[in-house]
């Protein structure tokens, strides 16, 4: 395959993921911002909103894995299609839960419709299959962006969603899963037709070769993936930032609707603030790969650990009515996430051989999911017994692991690529972007 023919490719691949992110977005926000309210509704605890949302980060979690496989295996297009597929099954039985009143129900319905938000994250690393060194950061953070128009959409359709179910005789609550079914199906649909050819094949049949795959098991297991990431220390810094930015994030995020609810915010403020939290997430990431591909993704790291820590500060302070300073705390808040997950995944992509990144991803992600549900599972006692602002002390205390090692880091040596001194996309560099065997 020649240069050109790789770099239309990649720019194929990165409109169908746009379009596709566009559809998961609004699938995946439109069911996070209600359904932990939906579960405290059923149960009459906030307690039960924690278990809902952590169901929710756990099935994404263990989803993330057998979906990696089936990429590394036949291509990005099944998996992610299928990760959105369980979405919409996920997003019908959290109907049915609503209308029988059936926790269980709701329970793994939010499992089942965290496999759409499995897919939603994993394009992110579609992105980078083909993409330059230099540009990982920003191929990465253009397809994180796109999710920005769908998942500020979503938890504004609360209120509409209350309205449609009220018409056709659901629970209010349940009004905005109408709509994930719809984004979801659309979404599969769109990367099942579109995404042709396969990225991940397309760089496979460009340079991989049996010495490249030589000495990796066919199935990368999640202990063989970590030692592979930890046996570096960009890739230790990586998992360290993708775990601890997304755990505080979510910890601190899916309680915030309930801590909201407690004191008489209406679904639309609610609404306001969870989207104008995932713009903070989404809406600045290609300015932060940007600052990775330029100035380094340790700095950047380090960067979002500020943030995150000054997002709990505002976030935990706010007064009992105070849904603007919250709105400022969760919009800090996604900033950080999104500074930790762009220069995080990008820093795990590079640490590790072409041949191994399908399955270090998907392990990844799997330990990402797995620390953020245990952490949503604890916010909610956390938040029905100390408080919301102890819940945002303790997520404070979860980011500076992830700030002391950024630091320690940048002191023992300087970060790629050094300010000032980008490193140039030469011919060889050209054909060698479908494996990254240039980084």
């Amino acid at each position: 395959m020649t240069v050109a023919e790789v770099w239309s490719v990649q720019r194929r691949t990165l409109r169908v993921l746009v379009a596709s992110q566009v559809l998961g977005g609004v699938g995946v926000a439109s069911g996070i911002a209600v359904g932990g309210l939906l579960a405290a509704q059923l149960q009459g605890s906030a307690t039960a909103a924690g278990v809902a949302q952590a169901c929710t980060t756990i099935g994404a979690a263990l989803f993330a894995l057998p979906l990696a496989r089936m990429m590394s295996r036949h291509g990005r297009r099944p998996g992610l299609a299928t990760g959105y597929g369980l979405g919409v099954a996920g997003a019908v039985c959290v109907l049915v839960a609503a209308q029988t009143h059936a926790l269980w129900l709701l329970l793994l319905g939010m499992s089942l419709f965290g496999g759409g938000s499995t897919s939603n994250q994993q394009a992110r690393y579609a992105a980078t299959d083909l993409a330059a060194p230099t540009r990982r950061g920003r191929a990465l953070s253009v397809v994180m962006w796109a999710t920005t128009i769908g998942a500020v959409i979503g938890p504004n359709l609360a209120d509409p969603g209350a309205r449609v179910a009220d018409a056709i005789g659901l629970r209010q609550l349940a009004g905005s899963f109408l709509f994930s079914v719809v984004a979801y199906g659309l979404a599969a649909g769109t990367l099942w037709l579109a995404l042709r050819p396969d990225p991940l094949l397309t760089a496979r049949s460009a340079r991989w070769g049996g010495a490249v795959n030589a000495g990796l098991p066919r199935r990368l297991g999640l202990g063989a993936a970590l030692r592979l990431v930890t046996a570096s220390r960009t890739g230790l810094l990586g998992l360290v930032a993708v775990v601890v930015s997304h755990t505080v994030m979510v910890g601190v995020m899916v309680m915030t609707p309930v801590h909201m609810g407690e004191h008489e915010a209406t679904l639309r403020v609610i609404g306001l603030v969870i989207g104008v939290h995932i713009l903070g997430m989404y809406a600045f990431s290609p300015v932060v790969g940007w600052c990775a591909d330029r100035f380094g993704r340790v700095w950047v790291v380090l960067a979002g650990a500020m943030v995150l820590l000054a997002a709990t500060g505002v976030a935990g302070t706010a007064p009992e009515h105070g849904s603007a300073q919250l709105g400022v705390g969760l919009f800090l808040l996604g900033v950080g996430w999104s500074c930790g997950l762009v220069a995080g995944s990008t820093l795990l992509t590079e640490s590790v051989s072409a041949a191994a990144r399908p399955g270090v991803q998907g392990s990844t992600d799997l330990l990402m999911g797995l620390v953020a549900g245990l952490g949503g599972l604890a916010a909610g006692p956390v938040v029905a017994g100390p408080g919301y602002p102890t819940l945002n002390l303790l997520a404070a205390l979860v980011v500076l692991p992830m700030a002391m090692l950024a630091v320690v880091m940048l002191r023992s040596g300087p970060s790629w690529p050094l300010p000032g001194d980008p490193t140039p996309m030469t011919p060889g560099m050209a054909q060698g972007v479908a494996t990254g065997e240039t980084s």
